[in-house]
Protein backbone atom coordinates (compact mmCIF):
# COMPACT_ATOMS: atom_id res chain seq x y z
CA UNK A 1 0.00 0.00 0.00
CA UNK A 2 0.97 3.54 -0.79
CA UNK A 3 -0.18 7.03 0.73
CA UNK A 4 1.16 10.20 -0.76
CA UNK A 5 1.20 13.01 1.72
CA UNK A 6 0.74 16.53 0.47
CA UNK A 7 1.66 20.21 1.90
CA UNK A 8 4.15 18.29 4.40
CA UNK A 9 6.04 20.69 7.10
CA UNK A 10 9.08 19.99 8.14
CA UNK A 11 7.63 20.32 12.02
CA UNK A 12 5.22 17.36 10.29
CA UNK A 13 7.92 14.68 9.21
CA UNK A 14 9.06 13.63 12.94
CA UNK A 15 5.76 12.05 13.30
CA UNK A 16 4.93 10.83 9.57
CA UNK A 17 8.27 8.68 10.14
CA UNK A 18 6.89 7.00 13.56
CA UNK A 19 3.79 6.11 11.95
CA UNK A 20 5.54 4.76 9.22
CA UNK A 21 8.04 2.55 11.28
CA UNK A 22 4.69 1.16 13.17
CA UNK A 23 3.48 0.15 9.60
CA UNK A 24 6.09 -1.64 7.97
CA UNK A 25 3.42 -2.73 5.43
CA UNK A 26 2.86 1.19 4.13
CA UNK A 27 4.76 3.07 2.14
CA UNK A 28 4.49 6.72 2.78
CA UNK A 29 5.66 9.21 0.72
CA UNK A 30 6.07 13.05 1.67
CA UNK A 31 6.06 16.45 -0.87
CA UNK A 32 6.08 19.81 0.44
CA UNK A 33 3.77 20.65 -2.50
CA UNK A 34 0.13 21.23 -2.01
CA UNK A 35 -2.23 19.14 -3.95
CA UNK A 36 -3.22 21.03 -7.30
CA UNK A 37 -3.15 20.69 -10.74
CA UNK A 38 0.48 20.26 -11.03
CA UNK A 39 1.06 18.51 -8.02
CA UNK A 40 -2.06 15.77 -8.52
CA UNK A 41 -0.04 13.81 -10.69
CA UNK A 42 2.33 12.56 -7.90
CA UNK A 43 -0.40 10.74 -7.02
CA UNK A 44 0.39 7.97 -9.18
CA UNK A 45 0.34 4.79 -7.96
CA UNK A 46 -0.80 5.23 -4.95
CA UNK A 47 -3.98 4.23 -3.08
CA UNK A 48 -4.15 7.28 -0.74
CA UNK A 49 -3.15 10.82 0.01
CA UNK A 50 -2.89 13.00 3.15
CA UNK A 51 -3.26 16.92 2.52
CA UNK A 52 -3.10 19.52 4.77
CA UNK A 53 -3.70 23.00 3.11
CA UNK A 54 -6.72 25.70 3.31
CA UNK A 55 -6.47 26.27 -0.97
CA UNK A 56 -9.40 25.01 -3.24
CA UNK A 57 -9.37 21.46 -4.33
CA UNK A 58 -11.62 22.12 -7.54
CA UNK A 59 -13.77 19.02 -9.13
CA UNK A 60 -11.03 18.67 -11.70
CA UNK A 61 -8.73 17.82 -9.28
CA UNK A 62 -11.14 15.02 -7.72
CA UNK A 63 -11.45 13.84 -11.28
CA UNK A 64 -7.30 13.57 -12.10
CA UNK A 65 -7.60 11.66 -8.47
CA UNK A 66 -9.98 9.05 -10.01
CA UNK A 67 -7.92 8.68 -13.11
CA UNK A 68 -5.40 7.40 -10.93
CA UNK A 69 -7.25 5.14 -8.89
CA UNK A 70 -7.15 7.21 -5.78
CA UNK A 71 -10.33 7.29 -3.87
CA UNK A 72 -9.01 8.28 -0.27
CA UNK A 73 -8.48 11.47 1.00
CA UNK A 74 -7.37 12.18 4.32
CA UNK A 75 -7.36 16.09 5.19
CA UNK A 76 -5.18 16.87 8.62
CA UNK A 77 -7.10 19.50 9.33
CA UNK A 78 -10.92 20.26 10.23
CA UNK A 79 -12.00 22.33 7.54
CA UNK A 80 -13.48 20.54 4.33
CA UNK A 81 -15.04 23.54 3.01
CA UNK A 82 -12.35 24.27 -0.12
CA UNK A 83 -13.33 21.32 -0.96
CA UNK A 84 -15.01 20.19 -4.12
CA UNK A 85 -17.00 17.59 -2.22
CA UNK A 86 -20.11 17.15 -4.39
CA UNK A 87 -18.07 15.89 -7.28
CA UNK A 88 -16.00 13.93 -4.74
CA UNK A 89 -18.98 12.08 -3.89
CA UNK A 90 -20.27 11.54 -7.37
CA UNK A 91 -16.62 10.24 -8.15
CA UNK A 92 -17.00 7.74 -5.45
CA UNK A 93 -14.14 9.31 -3.40
CA UNK A 94 -14.28 8.82 0.52
CA UNK A 95 -12.65 11.72 2.30
CA UNK A 96 -11.98 12.36 5.60
CA UNK A 97 -10.81 15.09 8.40
CA UNK A 98 -9.67 15.71 11.99
CA UNK A 99 -11.95 17.08 14.26
CA UNK A 100 -10.38 17.16 17.07
CA UNK A 101 -6.05 17.37 17.22
CA UNK A 102 -6.46 19.06 20.36
CA UNK A 103 -9.23 21.15 21.27
CA UNK A 104 -7.64 22.06 24.68
CA UNK A 105 -4.39 23.97 22.72
CA UNK A 106 -7.20 26.72 20.93
CA UNK A 107 -9.07 26.89 23.37
CA UNK A 108 -5.74 27.80 26.00
CA UNK A 109 -4.74 30.07 23.32
CA UNK A 110 -7.81 32.17 22.89
CA UNK A 111 -8.26 32.77 26.45
CA UNK A 112 -4.23 33.74 26.76
CA UNK A 113 -4.80 36.60 24.25
CA UNK A 114 -7.62 37.65 25.51
CA UNK A 115 -5.44 38.10 29.40
CA UNK A 116 -2.99 40.19 26.93
CA UNK A 117 -6.16 42.11 25.53
CA UNK A 118 -7.52 43.14 28.86
CA UNK A 119 -3.89 43.84 30.35
CA UNK A 120 -3.13 46.18 27.51
CA UNK A 121 0.14 44.29 27.34
CA UNK A 122 0.63 45.30 23.57
CA UNK A 123 0.59 49.44 24.54
CA UNK A 124 2.72 48.35 27.60
CA UNK A 125 5.42 46.57 25.63
CA UNK A 126 5.46 49.58 23.06
CA UNK A 127 6.21 52.02 26.16
CA UNK A 128 8.85 50.26 28.07
CA UNK A 129 10.58 49.50 24.74
CA UNK A 130 10.73 53.50 24.61
CA UNK A 131 11.54 53.19 28.34
CA UNK A 132 8.65 55.08 29.42
CA UNK A 133 7.52 53.42 32.82
CA UNK A 134 4.34 54.82 34.20
CA UNK A 135 1.51 52.79 34.58
CA UNK A 136 -1.20 55.50 33.47
CA UNK A 137 -3.88 55.59 31.94
CA UNK A 138 -3.66 52.36 30.65
CA UNK A 139 -5.51 50.63 33.56
CA UNK A 140 -6.49 46.94 32.99
CA UNK A 141 -9.67 44.60 33.32
CA UNK A 142 -10.30 41.39 35.20
CA UNK A 143 -10.69 38.50 33.34
CA UNK A 144 -12.91 36.93 36.53
CA UNK A 145 -15.54 40.32 36.00
CA UNK A 146 -16.04 39.38 32.45
CA UNK A 147 -19.19 37.55 30.99
CA UNK A 148 -17.61 35.62 28.30
CA UNK A 149 -20.24 34.61 25.17
CA UNK A 150 -19.18 31.76 23.33
CA UNK A 151 -20.49 31.36 20.30
CA UNK A 152 -19.97 27.34 19.18
CA UNK A 153 -20.33 25.03 21.78
CA UNK A 154 -18.13 22.04 19.91
CA UNK A 155 -14.69 20.65 21.55
CA UNK A 156 -13.53 24.07 21.38
CA UNK A 157 -15.85 25.94 22.65
CA UNK A 158 -16.57 23.28 25.74
CA UNK A 159 -12.74 23.38 26.20
CA UNK A 160 -12.37 27.47 26.59
CA UNK A 161 -15.77 27.50 28.66
CA UNK A 162 -13.80 25.22 31.29
CA UNK A 163 -11.09 27.61 31.03
CA UNK A 164 -12.79 30.67 31.79
CA UNK A 165 -14.73 29.20 34.55
CA UNK A 166 -11.51 28.64 36.00
CA UNK A 167 -10.60 32.07 35.87
CA UNK A 168 -13.88 32.91 37.48
CA UNK A 169 -16.21 34.74 34.42
CA UNK A 170 -19.49 34.19 33.87
CA UNK A 171 -20.30 32.74 30.67
CA UNK A 172 -23.19 32.21 28.38
CA UNK A 173 -23.36 30.36 25.00
CA UNK A 174 -25.14 30.01 21.71
CA UNK A 175 -25.28 27.49 19.35
CA UNK A 176 -27.79 25.96 17.35
CA UNK A 177 -26.66 22.64 18.60
CA UNK A 178 -26.65 22.22 22.01
CA UNK A 179 -24.48 20.25 24.27
CA UNK A 180 -26.62 17.96 26.90
CA UNK A 181 -24.34 19.13 29.62
CA UNK A 182 -24.15 22.32 28.93
CA UNK A 183 -28.07 22.37 28.51
CA UNK A 184 -28.68 21.54 31.87
CA UNK A 185 -26.47 23.82 32.87
CA UNK A 186 -28.31 26.55 31.56
CA UNK A 187 -25.47 28.27 29.93
CA UNK A 188 -27.28 28.67 26.60
CA UNK A 189 -29.29 31.61 25.66
CA UNK A 190 -32.14 31.72 22.99
CA UNK A 191 -30.32 33.83 19.97
CA UNK A 192 -26.91 35.72 18.74
CA UNK A 193 -28.87 39.12 19.83
CA UNK A 194 -29.24 37.77 23.10
CA UNK A 195 -25.88 36.72 23.50
CA UNK A 196 -24.69 40.44 22.36
CA UNK A 197 -26.45 42.10 24.63
CA UNK A 198 -25.18 39.91 27.70
CA UNK A 199 -21.22 39.61 26.78
CA UNK A 200 -18.30 41.98 27.88
CA UNK A 201 -16.16 39.42 25.53
CA UNK A 202 -17.36 37.36 22.74
CA UNK A 203 -15.41 34.45 21.49
CA UNK A 204 -16.26 32.26 17.86
CA UNK A 205 -15.64 29.03 17.73
CA UNK A 206 -17.81 28.36 14.76
CA UNK A 207 -17.16 27.12 11.41
CA UNK A 208 -17.36 28.60 8.66
CA UNK A 209 -20.52 27.90 6.32
CA UNK A 210 -22.65 30.34 4.26
CA UNK A 211 -25.01 30.69 7.26
CA UNK A 212 -22.23 32.22 9.25
CA UNK A 213 -20.65 34.11 6.87
CA UNK A 214 -19.29 37.70 8.42
CA UNK A 215 -21.62 36.67 11.63
CA UNK A 216 -19.96 39.94 13.20
CA UNK A 217 -21.16 42.59 10.98
CA UNK A 218 -22.31 46.14 11.18
CA UNK A 219 -25.91 45.03 12.77
CA UNK A 220 -24.32 42.41 15.07
CA UNK A 221 -21.57 44.99 16.46
CA UNK A 222 -24.57 47.91 16.92
CA UNK A 223 -26.25 44.90 19.14
CA UNK A 224 -23.17 44.56 21.54
CA UNK A 225 -22.14 46.31 24.25
CA UNK A 226 -19.77 49.35 24.64
CA UNK A 227 -16.17 48.66 25.12
CA UNK A 228 -16.69 44.71 24.01
CA UNK A 229 -13.88 42.27 23.82
CA UNK A 230 -13.72 39.83 20.10
CA UNK A 231 -12.06 37.28 20.23
CA UNK A 232 -11.44 34.81 16.90
CA UNK A 233 -9.79 32.00 16.40
CA UNK A 234 -12.37 30.19 14.43
CA UNK A 235 -12.58 31.21 10.64
CA UNK A 236 -11.44 34.80 9.11
CA UNK A 237 -15.08 35.02 7.47
CA UNK A 238 -17.28 34.81 11.07
CA UNK A 239 -15.92 38.50 11.15
CA UNK A 240 -16.91 41.26 8.37
CA UNK A 241 -13.67 43.39 8.81
CA UNK A 242 -14.40 46.59 7.57
CA UNK A 243 -17.31 46.26 9.98
CA UNK A 244 -14.55 45.69 12.80
CA UNK A 245 -12.53 48.68 11.94
CA UNK A 246 -15.93 50.73 12.39
CA UNK A 247 -16.84 49.35 15.55
CA UNK A 248 -13.02 49.69 17.14
CA UNK A 249 -12.55 53.43 15.68
CA UNK A 250 -16.01 54.14 17.42
CA UNK A 251 -14.92 52.24 20.80
CA UNK A 252 -17.67 50.22 20.19
CA UNK A 253 -15.17 47.06 20.17
CA UNK A 254 -12.37 48.24 23.20
CA UNK A 255 -9.80 45.43 21.49
CA UNK A 256 -9.46 42.27 19.33
CA UNK A 257 -7.43 38.99 19.05
CA UNK A 258 -7.45 37.78 15.94
CA UNK A 259 -5.81 34.53 15.13
CA UNK A 260 -7.72 33.67 11.67
CA UNK A 261 -8.55 36.70 9.32
CA UNK A 262 -10.74 36.48 6.07
CA UNK A 263 -8.46 37.90 3.15
CA UNK A 264 -5.20 35.82 5.36
CA UNK A 265 -3.92 33.35 2.31
CA UNK A 266 -1.57 35.45 0.71
CA UNK A 267 -0.07 36.94 4.52
CA UNK A 268 -0.15 33.96 6.82
CA UNK A 269 2.60 31.50 7.33
CA UNK A 270 4.75 33.79 4.62
CA UNK A 271 7.66 35.15 5.05
CA UNK A 272 6.75 38.62 3.81
CA UNK A 273 9.96 40.79 6.48
CA UNK A 274 11.11 43.79 3.73
CA UNK A 275 7.91 43.29 1.80
CA UNK A 276 4.85 45.55 1.85
CA UNK A 277 1.71 43.68 2.80
CA UNK A 278 -1.00 45.09 -0.35
CA UNK A 279 -3.98 44.79 2.09
CA UNK A 280 -5.17 48.03 3.73
CA UNK A 281 -8.05 46.05 5.20
CA UNK A 282 -5.26 44.06 7.31
CA UNK A 283 -2.41 47.05 7.56
CA UNK A 284 -5.18 49.01 9.79
CA UNK A 285 -5.74 46.33 11.76
CA UNK A 286 -2.20 45.03 12.31
CA UNK A 287 -1.13 48.34 13.12
CA UNK A 288 -3.70 49.03 16.23
CA UNK A 289 -2.10 48.58 19.53
CA UNK A 290 -5.66 47.07 21.03
CA UNK A 291 -5.34 44.31 18.08
CA UNK A 292 -3.52 41.05 18.44
CA UNK A 293 -2.73 39.71 15.09
CA UNK A 294 -1.23 36.25 15.08
CA UNK A 295 -0.74 33.90 11.73
CA UNK A 296 -3.44 30.94 12.41
CA UNK A 297 -1.23 29.74 15.02
CA UNK A 298 -3.77 28.74 18.01
CA UNK A 299 -3.52 25.16 16.92
CA UNK A 300 0.21 25.34 16.38
CA UNK A 301 1.46 22.59 19.42
CA UNK A 302 3.30 19.74 18.97
CA UNK A 303 0.33 17.86 20.25
CA UNK A 304 -1.96 19.22 17.89
CA UNK A 305 0.53 18.02 14.89
CA UNK A 306 1.39 14.15 16.08
CA UNK A 307 -2.45 14.34 16.00
CA UNK A 308 -3.25 15.67 12.75
CA UNK A 309 -0.60 13.46 10.79
CA UNK A 310 -1.46 10.25 12.70
CA UNK A 311 -5.39 10.90 12.80
CA UNK A 312 -4.90 11.32 9.21
CA UNK A 313 -2.88 8.28 8.31
CA UNK A 314 -4.61 6.04 10.38
CA UNK A 315 -8.19 7.38 8.35
CA UNK A 316 -6.08 7.10 5.14
CA UNK A 317 -5.12 3.67 5.54
CA UNK A 318 -8.46 2.70 7.19
CA UNK A 319 -10.26 3.88 3.86
CA UNK A 320 -7.50 1.63 1.59
CA UNK A 321 -7.95 -1.09 3.45
CA UNK A 322 -12.05 -1.15 4.59
CA UNK A 323 -13.51 1.55 2.34
CA UNK A 324 -14.92 3.53 5.72
CA UNK A 325 -13.09 5.22 8.46
CA UNK A 326 -13.75 7.57 11.66
CA UNK A 327 -14.61 11.27 10.57
CA UNK A 328 -15.80 10.63 7.06
CA UNK A 329 -16.72 14.10 6.00
CA UNK A 330 -18.11 11.94 2.60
Amino acid sequence: MKILAYGVRDDERPYFKTWQAAHPEVTVSLTPAILDEHSVDEAAGCDGISILQTDPVGPAIFERLVKENVRAVSSRIVGADAMALDTAKKLGIKVTNVPAYSPAAIAEFTVSQLLQLLRNTRRFEAKIHAQDFRWAPDVSQELNQQTVGVIGTGRIGRAAIKIYRGFGAKVVAYDVYHNAELEKEGVYVDSLAELYQASTVITLHAPATKDDFHMLDQDAFAQMNDGVWIVNAGRGTLIDSQALITALDSGKVAGAALDTYEKELPIFNHDLRNQQIDDPTFNNLFARENVLMTPHIAFYTNVAVKNMVTVSLDHNLSLIQTGVSEDQVI
